[in-house]
């Protein structure tokens, strides 16, 4: 039973798995935080440009364009 307990206490490989499960746990967080940040920047990105699209299209409703839509003389 002390061969067990002093093999049990010197065992370091459960020691090394739980560290590499921490690192990798802490990894993911910064990850997904930076996801978060990023997907946030995109968004306001995407809405500007999307309010400029709006407006440019907008204003050039009626134009005399030469554009290939299928619309009647």
């Amino acid at each position: 039973m002390r061969n067990f307990i002093k093999r049990l206490l010197s065992e370091e490989r459960g020691a090394t798995a739980i560290e590499y499960g921490l690192i990798a746990g802490l990894i993911a967080v910064v990850i997904i935080g930076a996801l978060t940040v990023t997907g946030t920047s995109l968004k306001s990105v995407f809405e500007t440009v999307s309010g400029e699209l709006e407006t440019v299209a907008g204003s050039s409703g009626s134009g005399s364009g030469s554009g290939s839509g299928s619309g009647t003389p």
